[in-house]
């Protein structure tokens, strides 16, 4: 029985379902195994451990959130438009990994003292910085008001973004250009008709 990429990726997927839906610790490699039709041995011929399938699942969606949001920052953008192609960005990967954005949202506190996830840790720093930075940069260009806290906008901001990967789901209504066009819409230009 030969492992394809395509098996592997379809049974990290499955995980990631059975992990964001009842939380990582109680989660059964069984119930993984129920999931993805298999039996619970079986899946142990795909992982050596259900610690080894999660680390696979965070670092894959972790690895690509930051090809694109490195990408973004390289781009030499002026504020404004740094932190819609961001907002946008993490838009995109709600789409692509919506699973592993809520495992990462309800799991990273508890993971990133363990040794193995330690990265989770250095990512959310890396995050802050990135998106701490183009605010700072907006305020100090004028793109941005001059009596904004910075680190309180930060917070609202990658909160109202995150938080989308508890409801939102691939293939409804609105695509992720266009949720994240209406949440930048609410944030940078309010949400009541100015008089």
């Amino acid at each position: 029985m030969r492992q394809t990429p395509a098996r592997r990726a379809e049974l990290l997927a499955t995980a990631a379902e059975v992990f964001a839906e009842q939380g990582y610790n109680a989660t059964t490699v069984r119930e993984i195994a129920d999931a993805a039709g298999l039996l619970a041995g079986s899946l142990y011929y795909h992982f050596d451990s259900k610690e080894s399938m999660l680390d696979e699942i965070l670092a894959t969606f972790l690895g690509e959130l930051w090809a694109r949001y490195e990408a973004v920052l390289a781009a030499g953008l002026g504020p404004r438009a740094t932190l819609e192609a961001l907002v946008t960005e993490s838009f995109r990967e709600i789409d692509r990994h919506r699973a592993a954005v809520a495992i990462y949202q309800k799991e990273s506190k508890y993971l990133a003292v363990q040794p193995r996830f330690g990265y989770l840790d250095d990512s959310r720093s890396r995050f802050e910085t990135a998106w701490l930075t183009t605010l700072e940069r907006g305020v100090a260009t004028g793109a941005f008001r001059a009596d904004l806290d910075v680190r309180l906008t930060y917070r609202f901001v990658r909160d109202t973004v995150w938080v989308a990967a508890s409801w939102y789901r691939p293939g409804g209504r609105h695509s992720p250009e266009e949720i994240a066009r209406q949440y930048l819409s609410m944030v940078l230009e309010g949400i009541a008709v100015r008089e």
